[in-house]
């Protein structure tokens, strides 16, 4: 692994993000959390433990419950790209592009 790729690791912390929301809309704890973004607990636990990563799906419904954008909550879990890519491996990709 390149140095570069190392330091993006280490400054990534979903739970920084988690405990953002929960600090912010005043929730009590992890379950509450779970409620508020409609996914079970599981979910937030494995976040929490580094076994999930918070997906794009999950990254809307925080966007939606906190009206915060994208960028911010991105920024929150330490997530510093500039923008996502999307595979061109993808099967819906590719024909697409030849239409």
């Amino acid at each position: 692994m390149n140095g570069e790729l190392l330091l993006a690791q280490s400054e990534y912390n979903p739970n920084r993000l988690l405990d953002s929301l929960i600090e912010r809309f005043h929730l009590k704890n992890d379950a509450a959390l779970s409620r508020a973004l409609e996914v079970t607990p599981p979910v937030i636990s494995k976040i929490r433990h580094n076994k999930l990563p918070i997906g794009a799906s999950l990254l809307i419904r925080m966007h939606e419950f906190s009206e915060m954008s994208i960028a911010e909550l991105r920024s929150l879990m330490g997530d510093r790209r500039g923008q996502y890519r999307i595979s061109d491996k993808h099967p819906n990709i590719q024909k697409q592009q030849h239409h």
